[in-house]
């Protein structure tokens, strides 16, 4: 029997989802997290969920897990202390930076200078350089290196990065470097630029490095530990982590290349939302993922997600795959009020988090936030998480009460303002992935997830007018699900600057197949058969004297098919779409790079009982809310006893263990054969 486990680390819940591979069953459970060390919260969630499956720890043969641990050292800035060698002439690299300066004419006189990862005392430079073509210029001296190094010794370093000039042309200089720095400083991560990034442009390719080695111990250690605390406890398969860019890599290829997980914890709900449009026949999707804090948005067309050549945390841009999410700070514990100043409502971006929570959580919350605007609505049901969780509702009115009375409005119409304003921040987000990208929101669906995604998807997707309004099976562990339907996913790449007319087609050809082979050999290494390994081509294009290139991801058959004249097409078709022109100027090839992914999980989603339409069996009771400006009679529904082909006719309220879905007035819901309901108006 094959069972896998999907795990996903939460600000305030850690979720579970237990798949069995052959027959589609899973359980799920949420359970507590436990900042302190995120380990404890996991091993809990694994003894309760495979003793709800009725198996032990022994028979699962995935551990698949997103996590933050690498995004939050960035954000709360405790990354490691870095050591940088660099080549003689460059010590400032890190300080000069991109000259970017965000921000209006005022940016350069107000904007504060984010500190550098590596300082500018920790910095040091040494002899030797490479041409622009790779050749050695001028050799590097050992007694040199030696000494930089024992500086850096001396500075008590946690981790050590070395980049050179030209280094992603001919990397021998470096690992040079790295030879005698496992010598002189033993046990201290050093990460050298022509492995993390054989890219060109030398801050970019230094800034990646540094990033991945400052958040290598902090990410090493959580990694090792999990992995010492899953074997005492009797788990035996393999354990990998979430990539950024949608894919899994082993625990042991995380460890020296962390830089990839910075966007681990959102990539998860968006491969979660492609396991769901697979199986429903949905192929164009806007993810609305919705937690206590903030809300991820994503653009999937036609089952494939857009990616990006730059992740962004806080301040910090590497450059690395990741899928194109916005996080926006709107979630259910955004904190409401009302400034002085210009006495006009506000949501968010403060949270209430997991403690204090929300007033209605009753756990010592005093402000009003959007949950608390739920509860007033009638929106969110006073049991929740299966009746174990039970709301103050009187305590929300409360608290909602205090904006009402600031605003001189009622108390009805202030929670609906709040529920209003965080929907319009949700609806800005999307814009961002959708119509500033040239896509069109009518052309998609909105799948909700998340806590509290399916309690506003559908006023969202009325924004939007993208419909349906999708609520996914178990929304609120659907991250913990798309850790566990992900594929293995590995990629190398390289620069070649050329321009297209001087560049010979069976060399670039020569350059991808060897690059396609050596990322084969580490799938090969995680034990994946050749058979099952599919290879990608990414290759950067730009105008000759542009300063920004547009990644085109392409087949090797349709390249060997249409050669380089197809890429300059595809090109130019995408920069239209972009930027609404193209230019006479000639093309040029700036970066390669080669992808190559395991096989695809067929996972089966579990078929519903056909029913006759009607939802009746699945009625709790009647209930009433706040729409439209006043209160109307609604039902409550229990999604477990839903059968497929059931029309919902709002309003109504559909509950469940992990989530709340909201169907409006004027708007039914349908729920498809595999469960989800999809909520389109009358």
């Amino acid at each position: 029997m094959g069972y896998r486990l999907g795990v996903d680390v939460g600000g305030t819940f850690t979720d579970l989802l237990l798949f069995n591979d052959n027959t589609g069953a899973f359980w799920r459970h949420k359970t507590p997290s436990t900042p302190a060390d995120s380990s404890v919260g996991i091993l809990n969630g694994v003894t309760a969920i495979c003793e709800k499956a009725g198996i032990t720890p022994a028979d699962v043969e995935f551990f698949l897990h997103g996590t933050t641990v690498a995004t939050n050292a960035v954000l709360e800035g405790k990354g490691a202390k870095v050591g940088l060698i660099v080549t003689e002439g460059y010590r400032q690299i890190m300080q000069i930076a991109r000259s970017f300066v965000p921000g209006g004419l005022a940016g350069w006189i107000v904007w504060p200078k984010p500190e550098p990862l590596a300082k500018l005392e920790d910095t040091f430079e040494i002899k030797g350089r490479m041409t622009a073509h790779g050749e050695e210029l001028r050799p590097i001296d050992d007694a040199d290196i030696r000494a930089a190094l024992e500086k850096l010794k001396a500075r008590g370093v946690e981790a050590v990065t070395v980049s050179l000039m030209n280094a992603y042309l001919n990397g021998a200089h470096e690992k040079r470097v790295g030879e005698l720095a496992a010598e002189i400083l033993p046990g201290v991560p050093v990460s050298l630029s022509h492995e993390v990034l054989p890219e060109m442009q030398e801050y970019e390719r230094t800034l990646t490095t540094v990033a991945n080695a400052s958040v290598r111990p902090i990410v090493g250690r959580y990694v090792r530990n999990l992995r010492e605390k899953l074997r005492g406890g009797g788990f035996a398969g393999s354990l990998s982590l979430l990539r950024s860019d949608g894919g899994l890599m082993s625990s042991e290829k995380s460890e020296e290349h962390p830089v990839s997980l910075l966007m681990s914890g959102p990539a998860g709900g968006v491969t979660g939302a492609l396991w769901v449009g697979a199986n429903s026949g949905i192929r164009n999707i806007l993810t609305l993922d919705v937690g206590g804090t903030s809300t991820d948005v994503a653009l999937i067309e036609n089952l494939d997600p857009r990616r990006v050549r730059t992740t962004e945390v806080g301040h910090l841009a590497v450059r690395a795959s990741s899928l194109d999410v916005k996080t926006v700070g709107a979630g259910g514990g955004s904190i409401a009020y009302v400034p002085e100043l210009t006495k006009a409502l506000r949501v968010g971006p403060q949270s209430a988090g997991a403690v204090p929570g929300p007033v209605a959580y009753g756990k010592g919350g005093t402000l009003p936030t959007v949950t608390d605007a739920n509860v007033v609505l009638g929106y969110l049901p006073e049991a929740l998480l299966g009746g174990t969780f039970k709301l103050d509702r009187e305590g929300a009115k409360k608290a909602v009460q205090t904006i009402a009375d600031t605003l001189g409005i009622d108390l009805y119409a202030a929670a609906r303002g709040i529920i209003d304003i965080v929907n319009e921040n949700m609806f800005g987000a999307l814009r961002m992935i959708s119509v500033q990208q040239g896509y069109d929101p009518r052309d998609f669906a909105l799948m909700g997830f998340g806590g509290a995604g399916p309690l506003h998807v559908n006023a969202v997707a009325r924004l939007m007018g993208s419909w349906p309004a999708v609520s996914p099976v178990s929304p609120g562990v659907l991250c913990a699900l798309g850790d566990a339907t992900t594929r293995m996913r590995t990629e190398t790449a390289r620069s070649f600057s050329r321009r297209f007319d001087e560049t010979d087609e069976a060399e670039v050809l020569a350059v991808l197949d060897a690059m396609a082979k050596q990322t084969r050999e580490e799938l090969r290494a995680e034990g994946i058969k050749d058979e099952d390994i599919t290879s990608l081509f990414e290759i950067d294009v730009r105008y000759e004297g542009q300063a920004f290139e547009v990644p085109l991801s392409i087949d090797p058959e349709t390249l060997h098919r249409d050669g380089l004249a197809g890429v300059t097409k595809r090109f130019d078709d995408e920069h239209h779409r972009l930027f609404t022109f193209n230019m006479k100027s000639a093309h040029e090839l700036v970066n390669l790079r080669a992808v190559a992914l395991g096989p695809v999980l067929d996972l089966p989603a579990a078929e519903l009982p056909q029913g006759n339409g009607d939802p009746s069996a699945a009625k709790i009771r009647d209930h009433e809310l706040w729409m439209d400006g006043k209160m109307v009679p609604a039902v409550i529904y229990d999604r477990s006893k839903l059968k497929a082909g059931d029309l919902i006719q709002g309003p109504a309220i559909v509950i469940e263990m992990d989530s709340t879905t909201l169907i409006e007035a004027a708007c039914d819901g349908l729920v498809d054969r595999v469960g989800n309901i999809l909520i389109n108006p009358r």
